[in-house]
């Protein structure tokens, strides 16, 4: 049978209601009686009855932590890097969540009875009706990924232009001219950003912008796949393929690879993200390091902050990219 705030309050000799308050650092409560308390508390093993202490806090001891979706578009290792980030800030101190705002038709269960704070991993600006919403209710809120416009919301983001043109134009200083980029899905921010700094490394270069090297991907692996068989069905095949995200980059290997082409001899590719695979695949990818979990874990770190004091205050975090060198890309001779 587990330990209650009851049976600590017998052995205390003090009240139920002391026992939780010096629990929960309550300033009433003088340091001996609270030492001891937790002392007690600690002998017994007492774990808290978060539904019992959320009722008499009006707390939920629950943070959602939402996706713009957790299915098409999200890679296993983007959700992963997330929600380990997040989990290993809050610890056991919060319950966490983890839903897709795709999932829901209307946001009437998004409350402050049901969360304390929220985080929102954004790809997408159709998010935006899900964090005005969260806004409305006042629920604490931290937003990744993606710059929202509000002055409550602290954002935490990512260098993806600035890392994508890095990565495009390392290959140019490799010599490459005849570049491809397989894009990630339309609606996600991520995908325009990297784009923009793919297309801004080529005209600082003086480099025509081809659109037959431009190729849709969905941020998945089949879609990297069937995005390089198109390349490399062109009349001229690229020299170098940057791909918007590693498992694209995987899909392309597989794509080059049937078409009997070695990496990085016959076409070099790039990813974005660096993904744990991304060193052990056959040539090691090379690719921009953007630390999702970093972000995660800031993000959790602000929402905690915020939940603890009160204040509601706007603010942007960048987290910056990293080029990681690896195999993949050949240099050509001048």
């Amino acid at each position: 049978m587990s330990v209650t705030i009851k049976d600590i309050a017998k052995l205390a000799n003090v009240s139920h209601t002391t026992v939780s308050r010096a629990l929960n650092d309550s300033p009433f409560i003088n340091d001996e009686t609270k030492n001891k308390i937790k002392a007690i508390a600690k002998q017994l093993n007492y774990v808290p009855n978060y539904n019992a202490k959320s009722l008499v806090l009006d707390k939920s001891y629950t943070i959602g932590l939402f996706f713009s979706t957790i299915y098409k578009g999200t890679s296993p290792g983007f959700f992963y890097e997330t929600v380990k980030g997040v989990s290993s800030e809050i610890e056991d101190k919060y319950n966490l969540v983890v839903k897709g705002i795709s999932d829901y038709k209307e946001f009437s269960s998004i409350n402050r009875k049901r969360f304390d704070g929220i985080i929102v991993m954004s790809q997408s600006d159709k998010d935006n009706m899900f964090i005005y919403n969260a806004i409305e209710k006042e629920i604490p809120i931290v937003v990744l990924n993606r710059e929202v416009e509000a002055d409550s919301v602290v954002n935490i983001l990512s260098g993806d232009r600035k890392g994508a043109y890095n990565a495009v134009d390392y290959l140019i200083k490799n010599g490459h001219k005849d570049i491809a980029i397989i894009e990630g899905a339309k609606v996600f921010k991520s995908t325009y950003e990297r784009k923009e700094g793919f297309l801004n490394a080529l005209i600082d270069n003086d480099i025509p912008v081809k659109s037959e090297y431009m190729v849709q991907g969905e941020y998945d692996m089949e879609s990297g796949y069937l995005a390089m068989k198109k390349l490399l069905s062109l009349p001229k095949i690229p020299t170098a393929v940057f791909c918007s995200n590693d498992d694209m980059a995987v899909g392309a290997f597989k794509a080059a690879f049937e078409a009997k082409l070695s990496i990085p001899d016959d076409i070099s590719i790039m990813g974005f993200d660096n993904n744990v695979f991304s060193p052990y695949l056959t040539p090691a990818l090379t690719t921009v390091q953007r630390s999702i979990e970093k972000v995660s874990k800031q993000g959790a770190k602000k929402l905690l902050e915020i939940i603890n004091s009160g204040e509601k205050k706007g603010e942007r975090i960048y987290i910056d990219t990293e080029l990681i060198i690896r195999e993949s890309v050949k240099k050509l001779n001048d």
